[in-house]
């Protein structure tokens, strides 16, 4: 069985600074996190908040958006399948003329092409039972996960500043050996 997921809001690990996408039941009575790499974050970020990033080309996953419309491919769906050894699992599905093909992927590339092509998020059931769960029911805890910098009030670095920094610091040396 499959239950529909938004996306919450991205955070940094507190230990390891490692970016970790939050998904929420469309009920937002829990969460599920995913750990995810720092470019897939930043496709994620740049999508969730348009406004705070300049973008003049495509990204990857704009790309790859603007190729599967350009053949009338739809992206249905993609659906977080599977939790082994601790690494998510997801599939994308694809339509064209009626037709349906599923692609292997990663959560990350999944959820970055599903925000610009619409597409709904899923998880797998037993996904959910495997991984942790964030109770969303508890008081306050929706908006602590997904606050806004705008709608904080503390002196501390809000996630979105923290991500900011992150992007206004990334160099084309960032990237190691993959030329920009």
């Amino acid at each position: 069985m499959l239950v529909e997921m938004r996306v919450m809001s991205l955070i940094l690990d507190p230990l390891t600074h490692v970016p970790i996408v939050l998904l929420k039941d469309v009920e937002e009575t829990f969460a599920i996190p995913i750990w995810i790499g720092i470019l897939e974050a930043a496709a994620i970020e740049m999508k969730l908040n348009p406004e705070r990033h300049a973008i003049s080309r495509p990204m990857t996953h704009d790309l790859m958006n603007n190729i599967l419309s350009a053949f009338d491919i739809e992206v249905k769906k993609v659906v977080v399948c599977d939790l082994r050894d601790n690494t998510f699992y997801a599939e994308i599905h694809l339509e064209r003329d009626g037709q349906e093909v599923v692609m292997d992927a990663r959560p990350s590339d999944s959820i970055a092409l599903a925000l610009r092509s619409g597409a709904s998020i899923w998880v797998d059931r037993k996904v959910i039972e495997q991984s942790q769960t964030i109770d969303l029911t508890e008081e306050g805890m929706i908006e602590k996960l997904s606050a806004r910098p705008e709608a904080s009030d503390s002196s501390e670095k809000s996630e979105q500043d923290k991500w900011s920094e992150i992007l206004e610091r990334m160099s084309p040396e960032d990237f190691g050996k993959y030329k920009m």
